[in-house]
């Protein structure tokens, strides 16, 4: 057994040794830190990633935490991981989608990741939300890369469809339905965590990315090797046109965030429910 895979069932021995579900959870939310939404849905019991073995706490900013959710009326199970293991942190890259893999070892296989983001297409707005179709990695590294445990995942795992076409196709027939605004885009990957020049943002445009972010990309790909289907959302708290960038304060874009999540959360509700 490869030292990833004792990682990987380390963790997911310790998730459900703790465990208060019972019955099959094949659905986990994957978000940034505390988002407006988590009071939609009851936490039943919570664990700190500082206290899960090996990974989830190796450096001073872990303080997210694991939430066995369900939710108000009881009907669906799920996990919530609260927060963003970001490369940006010092993680490893295998360290950052390691709770990828231990949501599958514990045999979730539909998984949401909420984002905040920057958005490059001047046809976006602030407080909007983004439906991630693509991606392009420009980090500069890979949690595939180093050896690969054939358990987990093929050693080239294919990329065309990252964000399950059809699972997208479902999720954005019900936003149109609701009559939601939303923006289908490209989400760009880049480590963060300082903001980004103007010459910077204009490049980014040029590669065909709609908006950026630090979290999304790693996660994905792991998602992908182990054979999980991926729904992406990203709730845009700042402008990044080029030629347009003006200074903004965390307490702003706080606030840019936190209005997507309002709009969003009756359609999160939805799209949680229907995942079978």
């Amino acid at each position: 057994m490869t030292e990833q895979k004792e990682q990987i069932l380390l963790s997911a021995d310790f998730v459900k040794k703790n465990s208060p579900f019972k019955g099959k959870t094949d659905l986990a939310i994957i978000t940034y830190r505390d988002p407006s939404f988590l009071k939609d849905y009851k936490a039943v019991k919570k664990i700190k990633y500082s206290d899960i073995p090996p990974v989830f706490g190796a450096d001073a900013d872990s303080g997210g935490e694991l939430i066995y959710a369900s939710t108000k009326n009881g009907r669906k199970n799920f996990y919530i991981l609260n927060g963003h293991l970001n490369f940006y942190n010092g993680y490893k890259m295998r360290e950052a989608a390691h709770p990828v893999y231990v949501l599958d070892a514990l045999g979730v296989k539909n998984i949401i990741v909420m984002e905040e983001a920057g958005f490059l297409n001047p046809r976006f707005k602030v407080g909007g939300v983004a439906a991630v179709y693509d991606h392009i990695n420009l980090m500069g590294d890979n949690p595939l890369i180093g050896e690969n445990d054939s358990t987990i995942g093929t050693r080239f795992p294919d990329m065309s469809d990252p964000y399950d076409a059809k699972w997208y196709n479902s999720n954005t027939s019900l936003l149109r339905e609701r009559k939601f605004m939303f923006y289908p885009a490209v989400y760009l990957g880049i480590t963060g965590p300082e903001t980004e020049t103007e010459a910077e943002c204009r490049f980014y445009r040029e590669t065909g990315a709609d908006i950026l972010g630090y979290s999304l990309v790693p996660e994905n790909i792991a998602m992908v090797h182990a054979g999980i289907k991926c729904a992406a959302f990203a709730m845009l708290s700042r402008e990044l046109v080029a030629d347009r960038l003006t200074e903004i304060s965390d307490a702003e874009k706080r606030a840019n965030r936190i209005k997507a999540e309002r709009s969003f959360a009756p359609l999160l509700a939805e799209i949680i429910s229907s995942v079978k």
